[in-house]
């Protein structure tokens, strides 16, 4: 008995398991179906929201993620970045008023063959000069007498760890110390400056202490250097001294014409570097220029130094600490009008004076 019903249990399994799968694989299509249906809607939606593009619903995602990306940027991009004032704003110098309306917290107009003073302003204040220096380093590097032709190979040392500048003079080029020197004057290159310092005999620190050195033996007494850029806020020096180490390198006629160079190209391997003066003015038939030096950095505001021949005088100008990008070549032009057309002989001063040379 037990194995009949054994038997027909046996077949009543299989009938249900046939029935179960008979019955449940349409209901599995079925719900299949629907769930892709819903998909389809989905997609159906995103591309009508896209504007009849096909676009899935991941890659929607990614859109709008895009999206929020470009408006967080632009947001960015709208809020204006920190202004670090420089040390002469710091010290007040610019609310310092003068008749010309300068924009630079100080400036000096003498006569290079007198040293007579033709406008001045707060001339005693010891500020940063930034790339002003690299005049300085010129004229030691002249005066040292090594041989111009030598080849010297930018290092890494000379990569700006200061201000994080760039240079197109990547490590392993190698130039030779006059092509070196004729950029860091006219383009004011840091790397060229930096490895005319580094190989001086003796090394950085040596030549570091002949720059000082030679600043106590033009009796340049407010200023000191710490590097032969000018990237350190710590080179610093007065409108009275940089007009007394404008007129010193003004009597090197290496310095004098590399300085007002308009363009120069160096090689670089197989590459043709082509470099421009960053000082526009050299090119302006208004102008009759004999030396010129430009910097900035943070600290200092845009600075420069000139030897000029105005109204039938050589004369020595000194323009530091100047509030906007062009505004040192706008101060310099107010002062060429200013002497044409005023009478040049009227001695100007804004600001204290402790001493006048």
């Amino acid at each position: 008995m037990r194995s009949v019903i054994k038997a027909v249990g046996g077949k009543v399994f299989w009938w249900v398991l046939a029935l179960v799968l008979a019955v449940g694989l349409p209901l599995g299509s079925r719900a299949l179906a629907a769930s892709d249906a819903a998909a389809a809607k989905k997609r159906t939606t995103a591309v009508a929201k896209t504007g009849g593009r096909k676009v899935t619903v991941s890659s929607s995602r990614r859109v709008a993620a895009s999206k929020r990306a470009a408006r967080r940027s632009a947001a960015r991009a709208e809020r204006p970045e920190p202004v670090r004032p420089s040390v002469g704003q710091v010290l007040g110098l610019h609310g310092t008023e003068d008749p010309l309306d300068l924009k630079s917290s100080v400036a000096l107009v003498l006569d290079q063959d007198t040293d007579e003073v033709l406008f001045s302003k707060n001339p005693n204040a010891v500020l940063p000069i930034a790339s002003i220096t690299k005049l300085m380093t010129a004229v030691v590097i002249v005066e040292a007498e090594l041989p111009l032709d030598e080849k010297l190979a930018i290092a890494i040392e000379d990569i700006d760890t200061e201000k994080g500048s760039r240079s197109r003079l990547a490590v392993g080029t190698t130039l030779s110390r006059e092509e070196l020197l004729h950029l860091a004057l006219m383009a004011s290159e840091n790397r060229a400056a930096h490895a005319l310092g580094r190989t001086y005999p003796g090394g950085m620190s040596a030549f570091v202490t002949a720059m000082n050195q030679k600043a106590l033996e033009l009796g340049m007494l407010d200023t000191h250097y710490e590097e032969p850029t000018g990237l350190s806020s710590r080179n610093q020096s007065s409108a009275h001294d940089l007009a007394v180490l404008v007129k010193a390198a003004y009597g090197m006629p290496l310095i004098r014409d590399m300085s007002i160079s308009s363009e120069y190209q160096v090689s670089a391997g197989r590459r043709q570097l082509q470099f421009r003066n960053t000082n526009r003015l050299v090119s302006n038939p208004s102008w009759e220029i004999g030396l010129q030096k430009t910097g900035y950095i943070a600290e200092a505001g845009r600075c420069l130094v000139m030897q000029a021949q105005l109204a039938g005088r050589q004369l020595i100008m000194v323009f530091l600490d100047s509030a906007g990008k062009y505004s040192r070549l706008a101060d310099a032009e107010r002062v060429r009008r200013w002497l044409i057309e005023a009478a040049p002989h009227v001695r100007t001063t804004a600001g204290p004076v402790a001493s006048e040379s």
